[in-house]
């Protein structure tokens, strides 16, 4: 079969037919084509066949492969018999009308043809489907593989861990049948590829790596649950679990914010953040390394935290170019878990960074940092939607074995053979777990959300899904008697906001414990708060009674803090009484801060109000900072930020899929064009005007009068050449609108990209 054969199959198409031809190959669309025979060319070229090869499932390339290595065109009956015991006829039945609607085979009569190029569209070069050795089981590989001898097996192991392919001279078929590389092309173990190439079969090498299997002897869709297992969780479960996994990433999320704004990250030469760093970071904050490397990639590529001069400066590393907090980081901490949550899970999704590699050792042995272009990959958002779209097509709530995920993703995927590894979908899995996407190896309801693919469309579910996973917001806590809280819930920001001030975090999660110190409470008369608010706040919000022990403490504290202010002067200590004072200035401290007294309640020191807090609290005293006005200010450090200047990161810039209205408007075109083409000429001169001048204007006006029809070629801005029918409209301002005299739809020519018109004849 030619282009053209292919070209009038396409031309025998409905448009519905050629939609749904370029919505499964959208790179035939782009440039819109003009015209079947240009579509046909397009659809045969090894490019886009290759590109239309990454969507085939097995059972697919399967068919494919039948066709292509027949000695003639086989019928639909001949490739459903070539796979007998593979699998199922009416799956077979449905692969063949898949490749034709995709212009991967197309009919001759009754017989299939496929393409010239379709080894394109192969996982491999091999034809291993279609080898007599492809119906072996497993275990037939596998004692095949134990009774080899030693030369045999290092061979196929070192195939196995690289590439597939292996040049030798032993591959040419007179070569001495003892020699390892003939016994193991007599084995079946490997496929001749040429005279110097061969490939390992995918079965062996999967078998010599311990991988699940690409299985050829049976071409069915592997099962993602193991038959006759029921699962334990409900979609319910599954739910609640992402909602507490989100909760913990929030918390852990802003826990490494105030972290590194207190003592912000060195930043290597290479610009990333050491292993060092990563490892404080991990001890500082009681999490595994390579759960603080997600989180850091994650902030990264949201630029809360970017590298800089923080501002203020830090006590360690004053003038460092360092990692820390950016402004933005702020505005994240201020919105409600909600938005924080969803702004973390489509950072994710998008991310072209592979997290998980954070940490692991590098060539050279070295641990890969963080923020490093070693973790770049661009393929990485696009390979995490194919991992969650497969564990989609399990029932909802059903938990999926990462040996079947993989299993069922060579079967989907086999081009992707060997980036499918155990390993890969591990680490994958595990992210969108502690995203919340994933729970109990399920996908949750925000994960089948994040699926969708219309983005607005998307936010809407995504947002309606996190509202069913996230448990109510609490502005309640219980006060036990050893004062501690326990919070049985996320808290309201208000209610969070007092908790964390006035008492400090025991244990995190579903239900979150706080305990109240004497520091704890110092910390919030510090921020202004009184004794007696602090005491309405827990009888408001305490479910219930609260114990004395508790009044007592904030009481006493209380009493005792603020007795000494502190103001600017460079710094000054005032008292209201004079013993005190007294006692101030007969300490260690007043000769420290070199304190002079001023009058028996007023003392001053050259030493900033910080410094002077600080050594006056170490001494034993409970000052507190005061403004020139005397209130009370919060001296609590606010931590480094650095002032991100860098422009926000846009959204993925690569082409979407053409809509349906955009390719009802290509097809129209396509239509048109092969009506032009089709079109006889005139027997005698035709009337025509070359380019865009006074005859070309002079014809259109010619038409307009007679209610005649044009034949117009056009070079769009793209530089696209196409062929119109048309029936003028109106012309003027350099511009001709005419109508399709097929579809009556309305278009618009720019007279200078006219490079020839014809007038028709009458109708």
């Amino acid at each position: 079969m030619t282009p053209k054969s292919l070209a009038i199959e396409l031309a025998d198409r409905s448009d519905d037919e050629l939609a749904l031809l370029l919505a499964a190959r959208p790179d035939l669309a782009s440039p819109p084509p003009q015209g079947t025979g240009v579509l046909a060319q397009r659809a045969l070229s090894a490019a886009s066949i290759t590109l239309a090869g990454e969507s085939l499932d097995l059972l697919a390339v399967a068919v494919l492969d039948v066709v292509a290595t027949a000695d003639k065109p086989p019928t639909p009956a001949a490739v459903a018999k070539a796979l007998t015991g593979r699998a199922e006829p009416a799956d077979i039945a449905e692969r063949i009308t898949l490749l034709t609607e995709r212009a991967l085979l197309w009919t001759d009569g009754r017989r299939l043809v496929a393409p010239a190029h379709a080894p394109s569209a192969m996982p491999w070069q091999g034809r291993h489907i279609t080898a007599p050795t492809a119906t072996r089981t497993p275990q037939q590989w596998r004692a095949e593989l134990d009774q080899l001898p030693q030369p045999q097996t290092a061979l196929l192991t070192t195939l196995s861990q690289g590439p597939p392919l292996g040049r030798s001279r032993d591959a040419a078929p007179g070569s001495d049948p003892s020699l390892p590389v003939p016994t193991l092309l007599a084995a079946g173990m490997l496929a001749r590829i040429d005279d110097q190439t061969v490939e390992i079969v995918p079965v062996v090498r999967q078998l010599l790596r311990h991988e699940p299997l690409l299985r050829l002897d049976d071409l069915r869709a592997p099962s993602l649950t193991p038959t006759g297992e029921e699962s334990r969780f409900t979609l319910v479960d599954v739910d609640a679990a992402a909602g507490g996994e989100a909760l913990e990433l929030i918390r852990h999320s802003t826990l490494l914010l105030h972290l590194l704004g207190e003592t912000p990250a060195a930043v290597l030469r290479s610009g990333a953040m050491g292993i060092r760093e990563l490892r404080r970071l991990a001890k500082s904050t009681g999490l595994s390394l390579t759960r603080v490397g997600l989180i850091i990639e994650l902030l990264g590529y949201l630029r809360f935290v970017d590298a800089g001069y923080p501002d203020p400066t830090p006590a360690v590393g004053a003038d460092d170019f360092a990692w820390a907090p950016t402004h933005a980081a702020d505005g994240w901490l201020r919105q409600s878990t909600e938005r924080q949550w969803q702004a973390l899970l489509a950072t994710w999704l998008r991310m072209p960074r592979r997290a998980w590699l954070v940490g692991q050792p590098d060539r050279d042995g070295n641990a890969l940092p963080a923020l490093s272009t070693e973790v770049y990959d661009g393929q990485a958002a696009a390979l995490r939607m194919t991992i969650l779209t497969a564990l989609s097509e399990a029932l909802p709530g059903t938990s999926v074995s990462i040996d079947d995920l993989t299993a069922y993703l060579l079967w989907r995927h086999p081009r992707r053979l060997r980036q499918f590894t155990r390993a890969l979908i591990s680490e994958n899995i595990r992210e969108a777990t502690e995203l919340g996407l994933v729970a109990h190896n399920a996908l949750s309801s925000v994960g089948r959300a994040a699926l969708i693919a219309p983005p607005a469309e998307s936010d809407a579910a995504i947002s309606s899904a996190i509202d069913i996973s996230l448990p109510k917001p609490v502005d309640h806590f219980l006060t036990q008697a050893d004062l501690t809280l326990v919070v049985p819930g996320p808290m309201t920001h208000e209610l969070a906001d007092q908790v964390e001030l006035v008492a400090d975090l025991e244990s995190g999660g579903a239900a979150s414990v706080y305990r109240v110190t004497e520091a704890s409470v110092r910390r919030a008369l510090d921020a202004g708060r009184s004794g007696a608010e602090l005491i309405a706040m827990f009888t408001t919000h305490s479910s219930t009674p609260v114990p004395q022990a508790l009044s007592y403490l904030i009481e006493d504290v209380a009493r005792r803090h603020g007795s000494l202010r502190v103001g600017i002067a460079s710094a000054f200590v005032r008292c209201e009484d004079p013993a005190t004072m007294a006692e101030v200035l007969r300490s260690n401290a007043a000769e420290a801060l070199a304190l002079r007294a001023l009058a028996p309640t007023v003392a001053v020191s050259g030493a900033s109000v910080r410094d002077v807090i600080d050594e006056l609290r170490s001494a034993g005293f409970t000052p507190a900072g005061e403004d020139s006005s005397g209130a009370l200010v919060d001296l609590r450090p606010q931590g480094s930020r650095i002032r991100d200047t860098r422009a926000p990161r846009q959204s993925d810039p690569r082409r979407p899929a053409p809509t349906p209205a955009q390719l009802k408007q290509i097809v129209s075109r396509i239509r048109s064009a092969d009506r032009a083409s089709a079109t006889p000429r005139k027997a005698s001169a035709p009337v025509r005007a070359s380019g865009s001048g006074e005859s070309a204007v002079a014809l259109i006006q010619l038409a307009l009068r007679t209610a005649r029809q044009l034949r117009i070629d056009y070079v769009d801005a793209h530089g696209g050449a196409s062929r119109h029918i048309v029936r003028p409209r109106l012309l003027g301002a350099g511009q001709l609108v005419a109508a399709d005299v097929a579809t009556d739809e309305e278009q618009h020519f720019s007279l200078h990209r006219v490079t020839s018109i014809e007038l028709l004849d009458e109708k």
